[in-house]
């Protein structure tokens, strides 16, 4: 049926999504919560000729925490979900703080976390602990099934490494490892309602007081939510304290390749994240000890 300038399709299954997607051509676009989709159309970023929306398949919107299988969330599972999900709230706390603070009430109660990962903007909030935290997205596609770390996910501002009729059904996130702790932060000009400055999320995990293992990832910084590797480097193997985890917010500084928009300057956000970076660290080491 013609809706909005645009054909509305709500197919009953992943394979039924996938045929349409690849029948209708380039310019049809998957819709799961829809707060990204509708507003880029909106504007007139994207003109859609059809959108396959995902919300009729029974069970996409399954939300799992297990002690062996890990975290699970299907690609129409609600912002507002995951984040009062207790099961998360207690073993994944940056990924429902994640949630938590992504936009507001309103687009919470629409939004997808797997929307938030696809619409690839450099200033994902559930970009930076996903990553932080080694997930996996599960995809299906004319080729069949496959996976895909989310670290290769992002190519570009708005850019992503789905191919043609590929849908992702799922983000995946291992079981925690003992004695380890993960965060979130973030900043924005106005609290809440708008998308972050600068935000980080961190993981680490501990033998005694000493680093084992080390991941950070900064939003908003760069045009992919990017790593920072000398940040790591600079804490594994130590002896954690809030020097070095100042120290390591100074080299993420250093890596960062932020730019001056409407929301931050270039200089702020580089102080930003020597913040950011020390904060996600030291509530990770909190969350391990």
């Amino acid at each position: 049926m013609k809706q909005s300038g645009f054909e509305y399709y709500a197919p009953q299954s992943i394979p039924e999504a996938v045929d349409l997607l690849s029948n209708l051509g380039e310019n049809a676009f998957v819709m799961a919560g829809g707060t990204d989709l509708l507003i880029k159309k909106k504007h007139g970023m994207i003109t859609p000729d059809a959108v396959v929306a995902l919300k009729q398949i029974k069970g996409l919107d399954r939300i799992s925490v297990g002690p062996k299988k890990g975290l699970y969330i299907g690609a129409t599972a609600l912002l507002a979900d995951v984040a009062a999900n207790a099961g998360i709230r207690k073993n994944y706390p940056a990924v429902a703080d994640a949630a938590k603070n992504t936009a507001n009430v309103q687009i919470r109660n629409m939004g997808t976390v797997v929307g938030n990962l696809c619409n690839a903007s450099p200033s994902a909030d559930n970009a930076p602990s996903l990553l932080a935290l080694g997930a996996t997205l599960s995809i299906t596609g004319p080729q069949g099934e496959r996976s895909l770390a989310l670290e290769d996910f992002f190519t570009g501002p708005g850019l992503s490494a789905l191919k043609p009729a590929e849908i992702v059904t799922a983000v995946t996130v291992p079981p925690p490892l003992s004695n380890s702790g993960t965060a979130y932060v973030h900043l924005s000009a106005r609290g809440k309602v708008d998308c972050s400055a600068v935000c980080v999320g961190a993981h680490v995990a501990l033998k005694g007081r000493k680093v084992i293992k080390a991941r950070l990832f900064v939003g908003a910084c760069a045009p992919i939510p990017m790593r920072t590797p000398g940040a790591e480097k600079t804490v594994l193997g130590k002896i954690f304290t809030e020097k070095l985890a100042e120290n390591a917010g100074e080299v993420a500084s250093e890596e960062a390749l932020p730019i001056t928009d409407v929301r931050a300057t270039q200089d702020y956000r580089n102080s930003m994240v020597a913040v950011m970076t020390k904060r996600a660290l030291l509530l990770a080491h909190k969350r391990a000890v």
